[in-house]
């Protein structure tokens, strides 16, 4: 039986897929990269537990690139205007508004997956 944990962000579609995206191992801890997925910016984190996070790359301020920022704890915050963002919700803490997409991610056999929409 292959073990998967699962961490589930915003309702998304039902007619949904699984893409594996990346290993565990090419995320530091506290730190994002940047993939293409689908045309779009996808930020991924790791934390130091190895939780897992998937947001859109574009800060709801000026679009800054969120994988830059600084990560801590579930947040992170954006490299160009310091706005932070929970990982877990995609909103901004007050009194900043907006909201960035999250996308619900699984970890099998230290491979990260993300939940996307079929085309």
């Amino acid at each position: 039986m292959i073990e998967a944990e699962q961490r589930t962000f915003r309702p998304v579609p039902d007619e949904v897929e699984w893409q594996k995206v990346c290993h565990m191992d090419d995320i530091p801890p506290l730190e994002g990269r940047r993939y293409m997925i689908q045309g779009m910016p996808v930020a991924i984190f790791k934390n130091r537990k190895d939780e897992v996070f998937a947001i859109h790359d574009e800060c709801p301020h000026r679009g800054g690139p969120l994988s830059d920022g600084i990560m801590h704890g579930s947040q992170v915050s954006c490299p160009l205007h310091d706005w932070t963002i929970d990982l877990s919700t995609g909103s901004p803490l007050a009194p900043d508004k907006g909201t960035v997409g999250c996308y619900q991610t699984r970890t099998i056999k230290n491979e990260i997956w993300l939940q996307f929409p079929k085309h």
